[in-house]
């Protein structure tokens, strides 16, 4: 038991940090981790989203001081995502198949991304119809499967030029932010809810991690690199989905 903790606060530290710097939570990786060290499956989804919140609060306080934060650009994704992950947090399907579809297309954004890291130069305003109808269908699946949503939100935003590589960040964080409460209002809906104590223990490092790695994210990187740690994170995440 003792080993398994140090090996979660070592892990989670290190992906808190490593996510952070792009704006996500880190939630797909958290549950990566916990499926390999055979924890129960309901505490997996609690567990992941709260941790989401801790991070993603502290990232988005920091993208927000630092003025790359768009109101304009987040509202019509967050408007539709967040009633939309309410449901998908309180929903309990099967989701392999869907799992596998979702982890082909992140591997093939980090891809993308990581192949043009300059992505972006610049950009324009999305379409209304098409924001609100993304930002829900985001919503479901990030409540479903106990995500932020920000691993597809991010590419996307980056890969149809709404956004550059760090906007996309400060977009992201308070997208994971209230998407990670939503889902975590959904699961509370049910009956056999319950939130493990261990989150308690797990929100230290998961802070310190994401402190320190949306600082860099929002002041220290250039855009170019904050492009590759995505890649990277996207890259997890799809394996993460595929595999996990």
């Amino acid at each position: 038991m003792e080993s398994s903790l140090l090996i979660l606060f070592a892990a989670f530290f290190i992906i808190a940090a490593l996510y952070s710097v792009t704006g996500h939570g880190g939630a797909s990786a958290y549950i990566g981790v916990m499926v390999l060290l055979d924890m129960a499956p309901q505490e997996i989804k609690p567990i992941a989203l709260s941790l989401n919140v801790i991070v993603s609060l502290v990232a988005t306080l920091h993208f927000y001081k630092a003025g790359h934060f768009r109101l304009t650009l987040f509202l019509p994704f967050i408007l539709s995502s967040f009633p939309m992950a309410v449901l998908g947090g309180y929903l309990q399907i099967p989701t392999q198949w869907f799992n596998w579809l979702m982890g082909c297309a992140l591997l093939f954004s980090a891809l993308r991304i990581g192949i043009k890291s300059s992505l972006t130069t610049t950009v324009s305003a999305p379409n209304l119809t098409i924001a609100l109808g993304a930002g829900a269908v985001i919503g479901l699946i990030s409540g479903l499967i106990g995500v932020g949503g920000g691993i597809f939100l991010t590419p996307l935003l980056i890969l149809m030029r709404w956004a550059n590589a760090r906007e996309a960040a400060a977009v992201s964080a308070p997208f994971i932010l209230l998407n990670s409460i939503a889902g975590l209002i959904g699961f509370s809906a049910q009956a056999s809810a319950v939130f493990p104590e261990i989150i308690i223990w797990l929100a230290l490092p998961v802070l310190v991690g994401g402190f320190f790695g949306s600082y860099l994210g929002s002041r220290s990187l250039a855009t170019s690199s904050i492009a590759r740690v995505l890649s990277v994170v996207l890259i997890l995440a799809g394996v993460k989905l595929l595999y996990v």
